[in-house]
């Protein structure tokens, strides 16, 4: 959409973006008169509000002239707090603090890799941003365009490939190797992503906590599901309805978990809490977003 096509009102320190449909030739009020509309503000924008695409954007659908609701739907794109790195879940232990506190930890260790392969930045794909590999494999694992990749960057071939989206890029190169030591001490606080296990097919007891009925003789319902619905009015099941399903599997991210130990001599961390996945599972790891800290209060 070209540029001439928009016509903005700032209110409240953002602005509004009004999308002319064909047959609209000057801005004007009520929103009827125009196809969409879209807010952008520029929340950790470096670059000007149309071209940045990590302006958070909310949109409108088109307006009718007798339509009174509007709905709204939100696309966020946000930053990480730093780069991090990837890591192995090895399992879980008892800690024992120095003054004799017990605390569950999960310990984690890391394979071959954790080498930046490739820096992003807003001239050449839209953002800044470091992908980081981890994970060296045997050349014949990976595909040929894979490979090629890997080979302009100059680096061994790794299984896993992340992005970490910053506001800044300055400091860093390709082939450049990073330590979670060095990103991170004792008592910082991490997000941490990842696979949970999956459950397959599961019921609405386990899947979503639903209470049971009576197991004695006279109940009728033990763990049925029950009603989902209404029958004439209106006739369906309301979509996001609870129901048994598939469980597990699923990307997650536990956030602000603490680094309890950082054994260089075993080349483990240990993170308070548990992480997803069974032992084995790949791990993301990256500074922990704080508000006041390294995100703003407003």
């Amino acid at each position: 959409m070209p540029i001439s096509a928009l016509t903005s009102l700032t209110h409240g320190g953002c602005r509004y973006y009004h999308h002319r449909s064909p047959s609209t030739t000057t801005p004007s009020l009520p929103l009827s008169k125009f196809s969409s509309l879209t807010l952008r503000c520029n929340f950790l924008s470096k670059t000007p509000l149309i071209s940045h695409p990590a302006a958070t954007q909310f949109r409108l659908p088109t307006i009718s002239p007798g339509n009174k609701r509007l709905g709204l739907s939100v696309v966020a794109m946000s930053f990480d707090a730093g780069v991090g790195v990837m890591g192995t879940k090895l399992g879980m232990m008892s800690f024992f603090e120095p003054d004799g506190v017990v605390v569950p930890v999960t310990v984690v260790g890391f394979r071959e890799g954790n080498i930046v392969t490739q820096i992003k930045t807003d001239s050449t794909d839209g953002y800044d941003a470091v992908q980081v590999g981890y994970r060296r494999v045997r050349d014949r694992k990976l595909t040929k365009p894979e490979m090629g990749h890997l080979e302009k960057a100059g680096v061994i071939p790794m299984r896993h490939l992340q992005e970490f989206r910053l506001q800044s890029i300055d400091g860093f190169e390709v082939g450049q190797k990073l330590a979670f030591e060095e990103l991170f001490k004792e008592g910082d606080f991490v997000d941490v992503s990842g696979i949970t296990i999956g459950k397959g097919f599961q019921g609405g007891i386990k899947r979503h906590n639903f209470k049971r009925g009576l197991m004695t003789h006279g109940s009728k319902s033990h763990r049925a599901l029950g009603s989902i619905g209404a029958g004439t009015t209106p006739g369906r099941v309301y979509k996001g309805k609870k129901m048994p399903g598939r469980m597990g599997g699923t990307k997650t991210k536990i956030r602000k978990l603490k680094v309890v130990k950082v054994d260089n001599d075993l080349g483990v961390v240990m993170i308070k809490g548990a992480l997803p996945g069974k032992p084995g599972n790949l791990l993301r790891f990256a500074p922990a977003k704080i508000v006041g800290k390294n995100i703003p209060k407003n």
